[in-house]
Parts: C-alpha cells; structure tokens; sequence
C-alpha cells in the first residue's frame, strides 16, 4: 500500500513538473503563452517604495507609488519572471490649459515677461490601477509589468522636479526594491513590508516622450538590474527642449512653455505638501535657474543634462525617434545614441519620418529584450546599428544602416549666392564678392509662407540648381554664418526646405520642410556667455541643425532659408530689426552619403 502510495505521489509530482508554466522563445523572440494571457488570471497589487530623499519637507523619505501586474504562476508556481518598466509624471492627470499658464512670448529679446498663472491639477485614477500601458503586450509573452508614478504625482509622494535628481533617484529605488534592496509598503506611510519575490530582478524601461525621458534618468544612476532600456523620443536635456543655441525656443505646438510651465502641469501630487514644493522648487529653484532673459545654459541646465550623466551606465540603448518631431527634436536621441556608442554600450537607433513618438517594431523590442533580460543568444546586439523608415517604408519595416548617420555620408560644403530675398543660389564652387545682404525682422510672416514666397524682405532664401538624380542627406548640416544685427539682441531661425513647396492638404511630412535650427548671436561666444551685440558689427558662429535621413527627389531643390523671429518656436519682438548677412563668410555643410560626387552628378 504504501508503495503504491508513493507511486501515485511520484506520477503527481512528475506531471505537476512537467506542467509547469514557462516563457516560450522562438526566432529570438518571446511568445504570447495562452497560459499568461488570460486577463482574469493576472495578480494585480499596489505598493509604495520608499527611495533616498525627501522633497515633501515631512522629514520622512518620499515613497513611490507602484503598480504590479504579473502572471498567476509568479503565485501558484513560484516563477520568476523580468520585468518591464514604465514610470510617468502623466499618469493621475495633469493641470488645465487655462489662459496665462504659459509664458507670454510677445515682448522684446532680454525682457522679462508677465508672470504665469499656476493651475492646479486635479488628481484621476483610482488605485490600484495606475496604468494599462505595456501590459498586453508584455505580460502575456512572459513578463511582469511594473508601473509607478514620479515624484509628486499621483499617490507618489515628494516634488516633481523636471529633471533634477529624484526623477532619476525614484526609478532607480523601485528597480532597487525589485532587486531587495530597497523597501516597499502596503500604504504609504504604513511599516508593513512587501517584497518583490516573483521576479528575477532584471528589469527593461520604456516608454514615450517623458515616459521616455525616465528611463534614461535610471540609467544614468548605474542602478544594479536595469539591463536595457527603449527611450522613444526622449528629452534628454531640458535646455534643448527649452532653448537652442543660447536663444529661447519653444517646443513646437507649445509656444510659450517651459519648465515652470511643466512643473505646473504635472504636480498632481498630495495637495496638503503642494505649497511646500511650490515654494521651494517651482518659485526658487526654478524660477531663479531657467534666465528666460539671455537663455545661457548654466548650472540649473547642467544638471537637467542627461548627457552629463552618462559616466554610470551601462544598460543596453535602444533609441527610437522621429525626424520631424518638433516638439522633442531628434536631436535629443542623437547625443545620447552617440555617447553610449562611445562608452561602449550595446546600442541601436530607429528613426522614422514622422512626428512626435513612434516606438520601434514590437518585434525589435521583443528581441531587445528577450536578449538582455532573458538573456536568450539571439544575436541582436550584433549587426546593424541603425533602422531607418524610409520615405515610403512601412514603419514596421524600415531600412537596415550600418550605423546612423549612414557611413558613406560626407559633408559638402554649399556657399550662398545672391539675390536671396528673391531666390538666391546654392552651389558647391564658392563665388566671389557676394557681399552683404539685409532683411527685417517681421513675426507676423510664418515661416512656411515665407519660404513660398518669389520675394520677401523679411527672409534670405538660397536654393541649389533643381535636382536631376535623387539626393539622399543622412546626418547633421552645419551653417556657418556671418551676421550684424541693428539692435543689441536678435532671433536667428534657419530651415532647409525643399522647393518648390508642396502646399496641396495630403503633402507628407516629409515633403517640405528637411530640417531646421535656432540661435542666439549674443552666444557667439559660447552657450554660457552672451552679451549684447554692437549694432552694425558682424560676428561669426557656427551651429548643427537637426539630425535627418532624407531622400530629396529629383525635380527639387533644396534651399536655405535665414530669417530671424520663427512665429512657432521663438519669442516674438516687435517688427524691424535687421540682420545683415555676409555672404562670402556664410556656409552650410549638409551630409550627402556619396558626398560631393554624388552632389555634382545630382546638379549636373
């Protein structure tokens, strides 16, 4: 009897075994298991990490809001699992758009504006549910989803910060609670303990626009565990999402932002510790650090600069952006692509040709991280280093580079050639005695009608001869200008355009505008230092725009425009002033992949 008692005992244990649940991996990718894809099964709980600091004034350390969303089998069969990782300001409300939030722009250049009215965010959501996001498609291939709210936001406690140090610091005590080494609780000022014993304490981060932001913020603490992250269209520097070149610049659609403006539009968190951060962050800190008179970049930006950073960290970069997203340009994922590349780290890029966001192919991110936090052999890491979605690619299927920019780009220098307020010349032979060329300053013209114009006196615009071949630009174009202005301070906007201009309503995003940049004259020095110009004296100063990958067709010409006040992005001050440009002593350098061979046989 007791035989047969073990026998039955051994068959049980035996099918039990084998009928365990496990993540499935085919192509090097992780595979929805029917068994973690039922909605109904999933062990859904809440928590509150405590971090390191304490921006509430409470005198306790700040604890963060987590979600958990895992498969049963993390319960009933003790599988660990990773986890993949999303943190957000965005996700208890954000503050109405009411009149007055944002900076008025219409005064002149080194002036303070009117204040800005403050909103208060009125916080949604219930617990525990802070965000669906991520979960479908992560959980059912074999994944824990983890969410949590940044400091100051929702059920989080603390100050949002925009990009000082506990936005980088909260992460990275929730990736350390899921490693042991942090602590969480079931409420947020209760001492009862929650441990994070159903995963393996490998972690991936991902998410868009702010949501992006952050788990580059991890990252750049080196927190043991963060094995890989997929920033989509991440600002990487809050001085480049606020000002270009020394000059105060909007992110496009959003006239009049910064970061004040953003702290007002993310603080959703507990409303009795609001006028403390208030106060301390938004009217001192803040106030005092973003100079929206010379738009420097200084210490309160030094330390919004991811880049700065960079030393700790050593996940693997997956970075994914648009190459017409003007609200966080593309050169935000550019810098960060290149510096990780330099240190060494794993790295890819996805560009595609459209607006803000646009995550890679899920399949890409599958492999990316099936590789790093599975650690399945599945060779990703290997190969090309660059996806580009070409003009007419399918975004789920784009154009494999060796690395971006394309590797056979080279610069090619054009010299300017008047008449520019009709349509002056671009040519890659430099022509004599050009001399100088004046236009006004008038913010009542866009930009996009400007460059239609035949004439203008409030743009210089300079295009090649039209194309015969297609002409592919991958990279960055540098203009090197010469210029006087009338008055002490001035706007400097400069665009590449293709013409003629495509104004039919179905125009791609692509078929206008190639790519544009923004400078501050009084910087000509350096980003820290500006000073007021002397009227009538030239100054000389070099500047990238943003990085593109571009076929120009044939039958197009691609043109230059320089004009001053951009409507869309720039503080606007009165009409007249005048900005003088030395044509001989003005170039830009654009990225032709073939270089000027391919330039010469396209103008031939």
């Amino acid at each position: 009897m007791k035989r047969y008692l073990l026998l039955i005992f051994l068959c049980t244990f035996t099918v039990s075994a084998q009928e365990k649940v496990k993540p499935v991996f085919e192509n090097g990718e992780a595979q929805i298991v029917p068994a973690f894809n039922n909605p109904d099964d999933w062990i859904r709980e809440d928590l509150w990490v405590e971090t390191t600091f304490d921006t509430d004034g409470d005198g306790m350390p700040d604890r963060m809001h987590v979600a958990v969303t895992r498969p049963k089998q993390t319960e009933t069969e003790d599988l660990k699992l990773p986890v993949v990782y999303e943190s957000s300001p965005y996700f208890a409300g954000v503050a109405p758009n009411v009149e007055g939030a944002f900076h008025d722009v219409h005064h002149e250049l080194g002036e303070q504006g009117k204040g800005i009215v403050h909103p208060s965010v009125t916080r949604v959501g219930e617990r525990p549910i802070i965000s669906n996001s991520k979960i479908n498609t992560w959980v059912p291939r074999g994944y824990i989803v983890v969410h949590s709210s940044s400091p100051g936001t929702g059920l989080s406690q603390g100050s949002p910060t925009v990009g000082g140090d506990n936005e980088s610091l909260a992460p990275k005590a929730v990736i350390d609670w899921l490693n042991g080494r942090a602590k969480g609780y079931k409420t947020p000022y209760g001492d009862e303990e929650v441990e994070a014993y159903w995963t393996t304490g490998k972690v991936g981060m991902t998410g868009t626009s702010y949501n992006g932001t952050l788990p580059l913020a991890a990252a750049t603490t080196g927190v043991e565990g963060l094995e890989a992250i997929i920033p989509v269209a991440p600002n990487t520097s809050y001085y480049h999402y606020y000002r270009s070149n020394g000059l105060v610049r909007s992110p496009g659609g959003y006239l009049g932002e910064d970061v004040d403006v953003l702290y007002n539009f993310i603080h959703s968190g507990d409303e009795s510790k609001r006028a403390y951060a208030d106060s301390l962050y938004r009217d001192i800190e803040i106030s005092q650090g973003i100079d929206r008179q010379t738009g420097d970049y200084n210490e309160f930006w030094a330390g919004r600069d991811y880049l700065n950073d960079m030393e700790p960290m050593q996940a693997a970069l997956f970075m994914s952006h648009g190459f017409n997203d003007w609200n966080v340009m593309p050169e935000h994922s550019y810098r960060i692509y290149k510096a990780a590349e330099e240190k060494g780290l794993p790295v890819k890029i996805y560009y595609h040709q459209y607006g803000h966001g646009g995550p890679p192919p899920v399949s890409m991110m599958n492999k990316w991280f099936t590789k790093y936090l599975f650690g399945i052999d599945n060779d990703i890491e290997k190969g090309p280093k660059a996806y580009i979605v070409r003009e007419d690619d399918d975004p789920q299927n784009p154009t494999a580079y060796a690395n971006y920019p394309n590797p056979d780009a080279e610069d090619v220098t054009l010299y300017l050639q008047k008449d520019g307020l009709k349509k002056g010349k671009l040519s890659v032979k430099k022509p004599k005695n050009q001399g100088k060329q004046t236009f006004i300053d008038d913010r009542s013209f866009s930009a996009d009608s400007l460059a239609q114009l035949d004439s203008s006196p409030h743009r210089l615009l300079f295009a090649t001869p039209i194309l015969k071949e297609d002409l592919h630009l991958s990279g960055l174009s540098t203009l090197k200008i010469k210029l006087a202005s009338s008055k002490p301070a001035a706007n400097l906007s400069v665009w590449m355009v293709s013409l003629p201009w495509n104004s039919n309503k179905n125009a791609k995003i692509t078929d206008n505008i190639i790519t544009r940049g923004w400078a501050d004259p009084q910087n000509y020095k350096s980003l820290t230092e500006s000073e007021p110009l002397e009227p009538g004296k030239f100054y000389e100063l070099s500047f990238d725009l943003n990085p593109d990958d571009q076929v120009i067709p044939a039958g197009q010409q691609i043109a230059l425009m320089i004009f001053s006040s951009d409507n869309k992005f720039t503080l606007l001050p009165e009409p007249g002033t005048e900005l003088t440009i030395d044509l001989d002593e003005t170039h830009i350098e654009i990225p032709v992949v073939g270089g000027k061979e391919e330039m010469e046989k396209a103008l031939k």
